[in-house]
Order: C-alpha cells, then sequence, then structure tokens
C-alpha cells in the first residue's frame, strides 16, 4: 500500500506522535522525514503492506498514521519504525522518543519541550497558566490528533501541572 497524504487518514486511524525537545531546522527536518518516508514506504505487518502516513509540523511533531482497517500493525512492526527512529536520532541531534517532555506555545508563537517539572515550575512562576496553548502527543487517532492534539492547558492532562487548574 502505498504512503498516502495525513488528511486522508480515517479518524480511527491509530497514531503515534513524537516530539522533538530541540526544533529541527532545514537541514535536520529533511533528513528524519527522508528517513521515515523510507520506512513507511516498506512498511509491513506480518507481510501485509500497511496505509499509513505521516505529518511533520511546527518544527517539532512527527505523527505517524496507519489505516487499520485493512492490516493492523503488529508489535514487531511497530518496533520498526521506533528503530527506524532511533537510528536517525543521533544524525538530527536530539531525541524523539525520549518521553515525558510537556510541549507548549508560547506568546510569540514558538514551541518549546520541557520536562513536566520544568513546565510545573513555569506554572507556578506565571509563567505559563490555564490558557497556554499545549500539545497533547499521548493522542491515539488521527481524529484525536486533528481536534484534541494544540489546545489549551486546562483542556489537557497539562493542567495537572498547574496550580489551581481542574482538568476539563
Amino acid at each position: 500500500m502505498p504512503v498516502v497524504p495525513f488528511d486522508t487518514m480515517p479518524d480511527d486511524a491509530r497514531v503515534w506522535v513524537f516530539g522533538a525537545r530541540a526544533p529541527l531546522d532545514e537541514v535536520d527536518a529533511p533528513r528524519l522525514l527522508t528517513a521515515v518516508d523510507r520506512y513507511l514506504a516498506s512498511w509491513k505487518a506480518h507481510g501485509a503492506a500497511l496505509t499509513c502516513a505521516r505529518e511533520f509540523r511546527d518544527e517539532h511533531f512527527l505523527a505517524v498514521a496507519v489505516d487499520e482497517r485493512a492490516s493492523g500493525a503488529s508489535g514487531c512492526s511497530v518496533d520498526g519504525l521506533f528503530r527506524a527512529l532511533q537510528d536517525v536520532e543521533e544524525g538530527i541531534g536530539t531525541t524523539l522518543l525520549a518521553g515525558g517532555l510537556a510541549f507548549f506555545r508560547d506568546a510569540g508563537g514558538f514551541v518549546h519541550g520541557v520536562t513536566r517539572a520544568e513546565f510545573e515550575q513555569m506554572g507556578a512562576l506565571g509563567d505559563v497558566d490555564g490558557a497556554t496553548p499545549v500539545f497533547d502527543t499521548t493522542v491515539t487517532t488521527a481524529g484525536d490528533f486533528r481536534a484534541r492534539f494544540e489546545r489549551p492547558a486546562r483542556e489537557s492532562w497539562h493542567a495537572d501541572l498547574l496550580p489551581g487548574q481542574a482538568r476539563r
């Protein structure tokens, strides 16, 4: 199956979102996308080609989607994707697989990736609050990625790290 445009994936397509702590520049972003595209073009599960897509946005986020209606991604095939990302990490000078980061957009529109403890401290200092746009890398479907990936902190798990914010 071909790699298809991300916006053609059905809402129930399975999604993995990877966030780079440091933004990827005009040299490193193409390196990442070339490696990902190479992997996706041959991605199979139990011998069956997968219908898949990828999207890169805001210099930080790679979303990979699989339409599991015809054939689902197996554990081994997902492991292969993670290995492909590990292989490219050294060449781009940042990690996509570290996890544990909170991503937010500042007042100037720039995206930042910080540890959860750093985000919590920023909240205590008033540098971020419930209205701060955040990115939820835990979304698992294309529909959720489209609808809930970027939203105010008060509407995300990020609210748990902010003083006086109750998750809504």
